[in-house]
């Protein structure tokens, strides 16, 4: 039995974090916290205030704390696991590169497990790029990504990862084109980069390769939030009593 702390406990991943561990029966929830939490209650569970986390790790000593909330607040929650020795994981995504260095700080003292994407299609869909992109290094390559309307950073960190897995994999470092106006004709070694931001969209991400009068175009969406919050919860179940250091979402799925 995995014991787990949750952070942004009401928001929209948070809450999906909290609602499937309460289904599943290799887990159990230890406390919910939210920045603020007001009298509202998720999965019959009490929201507590997220000032109080250093008094729950210690009162509940939980395996691991999953959370998705926003970079400052991540790197809290992040250094609070560490001085506890609590696992964490984290897919929380607009971190620069200060903050991904605290957590790689964090990462030697308790183990921690950070992701942009919890969705083994993603990561699946990762492989092929790589596979295309090292293959047809002459193509031209485009992406797009849509996500809902609340979401704060842009391009989002699952499109990050996915240009520089395809960077890494045709060994050269694609200049990132964001959008076009105007008098733009396309530069080589270039990757346009598309952002949509509509409704309560979960994310969809378009990679398309063209070239040789022929296009190949990949496609992963997310059909619902669950998919990364199961994935997130999966990673809590592989990471609990794991030595300290960092690890990827890759590795879980192994």
């Amino acid at each position: 039995m995995t014991t787990v702390g949750v952070t942004g406990a009401t928001g929209t991943m948070g809450r999906a974090v909290v609602e499937m561990a309460a289904e599943r029966e290799d887990m159990s929830v230890n406390f919910a916290v939210n920045r603020s939490p007001g009298d509202e209650r998720v999965a019959g569970r009490e929201v507590r205030a997220a000032a109080d986390v250093p008094d729950l790790l210690a009162e509940h000593s939980p395996d691991v704390v999953v959370d998705f909330t926003g970079p400052e607040s991540a790197i809290e929650y992040a250094a609070a696991c560490a001085e506890a020795g609590v696992g964490f994981v984290s897919g929380t995504t607009g971190f620069d590169a200060d903050e991904r260095a605290a957590l790689r700080e964090h990462a030697e003292r308790t183990p921690l497990l950070w992701a942009t994407n919890f969705s083994q299609g993603i990561h699946a869909l990762g492989g092929a790029l790589a596979d295309v992109a090292e293959t047809l290094s002459d193509y031209d390559i485009e992406m797009t990504e849509t996500h809902h309307n609340r979401k704060r950073d842009a391009p989002s960190g699952t499109a990050k990862t996915l240009l520089d897995g395809i960077d890494a994999a045709s060994g050269q470092e694609y200049e990132r084109t964001y959008g076009r106006e105007g008098e733009q004709p396309r530069a080589d070694g270039e990757i346009g980069v598309h952002v949509r931001r509509a409704g309560g969209i979960r994310g969809e991400h378009e990679v398309l390769f063209a070239g040789n009068d022929e296009v190949l175009t990949f496609t992963h969406r997310a059909e619902s939030r669950a998919v990364f919050a199961s994935g997130a919860l999966d990673a809590a179940v592989w990471l609990a009593g794991r030595d300290p250091g960092s690890y990827e979402f890759a590795e879980v799925l192994a």
